[in-house]
């Protein structure tokens, strides 16, 4: 099988605004990413994938785009952007865009020209609805940053719609002259040389044209059946597909809110032509009681590996891609969530890592997973810079839950948690800024990446091995995948069998030592360890694995 690059490579996503500063402003820029071009070759990653760094209000840190075509001036100019795209290129480093679609700033041209009145030839590039009888919002579709997911516009009279933040109008893609002007900024940007997109909530952007209310009888119902997989995203994402993906050459990833397997499989499978491949977030979920992100809970492993299993199998089966992640800029560090960030951190970043990298998909590292960094910790809602932490702790307080326990589910489940500065060294703020952080580590911490650099053990020589190991051997690519045991709540087991060969990943997910044996019908093959994060000079068919231990083994 023939596999495209970036089946086989990995993607490492950088959240420019805490990477690395240059100017001492305190928020990271593109000259910081610049100067760590070199890093992140050493590393082996084929594809960095920048966040939103264009113009914005940063009501919701630059995913409210206000100018598709210019570079905001705290992360520095176009000229600066032209220059890491000739840098990285030279380095055999591609760059993906964050691109957000569904939504604009409140700030953006288009939206102030709507607002200008009904007759406006912008006014249709948003939803805008009459009052409901009542004089209320038009339906009761719920905002993901709280409260009604429409906006009065006094002067008109009319509501806007916002899925997301309040100063995010969303698009009206129903408008054809609207998927024009989309349409052509994209290709703007694949003339300047990108490589690819990451689309935001891209499987959002078509909506139901009735607007109907939806029950609201549980934590999922808020709107989101009538705009998430919508009547026209398929068509809308071959056209953009057509016009600018496969004219350019693009790999893009789709984030995909709320989907299913079935869905993802339309959006990925490369008959449809629409998308690379497909974030999907049901295993970020496993802690969600009753599907309730803000609440207190700890996940069992059996449901995490249940979720994994069912889209390694579907997405396979119907031709689709997977995206693998364990951390991105919306969750809270994997390393806390789902291991031990304390007496066995450096143990539990290499087990998830190994644990993901034998997964079919293309992976993903979000910046400081390479050093295991853990989550912000934050003991006061004033050190949480973010809309959607913010309007949640508001918001349990209000349904009568205690400030302590709002603040406690908040270190659990907020996104802030991954987005405090990089630690680069045991300097000021770990070499991030000399100025003050736009936002502040309040623990002390003293896993670097100089630290990890001058550690051949470290997790980031783990990374490296497994990234080159992906790259060199096919069955990662194409082995079919194997859940081995789905009820242990303490083995994490799967096989990849593809040409002949077999690949079996194990991980302890616990502070115990456990006995673990290869499956009977194994037990005559030949055995090598590709990675492991204890030291063990052969394997038997019968072990006793460490707390923590993870193993990929070679079986021929």
């Amino acid at each position: 099988m023939n596999n495209e690059w970036w089946q086989k490579g990995t993607v490492y996503q950088i959240y420019p605004r805490s990477f690395n500063d240059t100017n001492g402003d305190g928020i990271g820029d593109i000259r910081g990413i610049i100067e760590k071009l070199d890093y992140l070759a050493k590393l082996g990653i084929d594809l960095l994938w920048l966040t939103p760094m264009y113009v914005s209000p940063q009501r919701d840190n630059g995913y409210d785009i206000a100018d598709y075509y210019a570079m905001d001036p705290q992360y520095g100019t176009m000229a600066d952007f032209d220059e890491l795209l000739e840098k990285a290129h030279a380095r055999d480093l591609k760059i993906m865009m964050d691109m957000v679609v569904n939504h604009t700033s409140y700030q953006h041209r288009w939206f102030q020209e709507a607002l200008k009145g009904k007759d406006n030839p912008y006014r249709d590039y948003y939803i805008w609805k009459d009052p409901a009888a009542d004089g209320g919002p038009p339906n009761n579709w719920l905002s993901k940053f709280s409260g009604s997911a429409w906006e009065l516009d006094t002067a008109s009279g009319q509501y806007y719609l916002h899925l997301y933040e309040v100063g995010m109008p969303d698009l009206n893609w129903e408008n054809p002259k609207l998927q024009e002007e989309i349409y052509q900024m994209m290709a703007w940007w694949g003339e300047k040389g990108i490589d690819g997109f990451r689309l935001d909530v891209i499987n959002n952007i078509s909506k139901n044209p009735d607007f109907p209310n939806d029950s609201l009888a549980t934590a999922q119902d808020d709107g989101r059946k009538f705009y998430v997989d919508g009547p026209h995203v398929h068509e809308y994402l071959h056209q953009m597909n057509r016009r600018v993906f496969d004219k350019y050459h693009h790999v893009t990833v789709g984030e995909m809110s709320s989907t299913t397997p079935e869905e993802c499989i339309k959006y990925t499978n490369p008959e449809r032509q629409e998308l690379s491949m497909a974030f999907n977030f049901h295993h970020m979920k496993v802690d969600y009681p009753d599907g309730k992100k803000w609440a207190s809970a700890k996940y069992k492993l059996t449901d995490l590996k249940r979720v994994m299993a069912e889209w390694q199998l579907k997405m396979a089966e119907g031709g689709g891609w997977n995206a693998l992640f364990w951390t991105n800029h919306d969750q809270p560090r994997a390393l806390a969530r789902f291991a031990d960030d304390q007496a066995y951190r450096e143990k539990s970043a290499k087990l998830l890592a190994i644990i993901l990298f034998g997964l079919q998909g293309t992976t993903y590292i979000y910046q400081g997973e390479e050093i295991a960094m853990t989550d912000a910790n934050f003991t006061d809602i004033s050190q949480y810079d973010d809309a959607e932490s913010r309007n949640a702790y508001k918001q349990m307080l209000t349904d009568g839950i205690s400030e302590a326990d709002a603040l406690q589910i908040l270190r659990e489940k907020s996104r802030e948690n991954s987005r405090i500065p990089m630690q680069w060294n045991d300097e000021k703020h770990h070499g991030f800024t000399d100025g003050e952080p736009w936002l502040a580590p309040i623990h002390e911490d003293n896993w670097t990446v100089e630290k990890a650099l001058a550690d051949p053990d470290s997790i980031f020589y783990t990374y490296q091995r497994l990234i080159a190991l992906r790259r060199d051997r096919d069955i990662f690519a194409n082995g079919d995948f194997k859940l081995l045991d789905a009820k242990s709540e303490i083995i994490y087991d799967y096989e990849r069998q593809w040409n002949g060969e077999t690949v079996i990943v194990v991980g302890n997910f616990s502070a115990e030592e456990v006995a673990w044996e290869l499956p009977a019908r194994h037990h005559d093959k030949t055995l090598q360890i590709l990675e492991s994060n204890y030291p063990r000079e052969d394997i038997t068919t019968n072990l006793v694995l460490q707390p923590y231990e993870a193993l990929m083994i070679h079986l021929s």
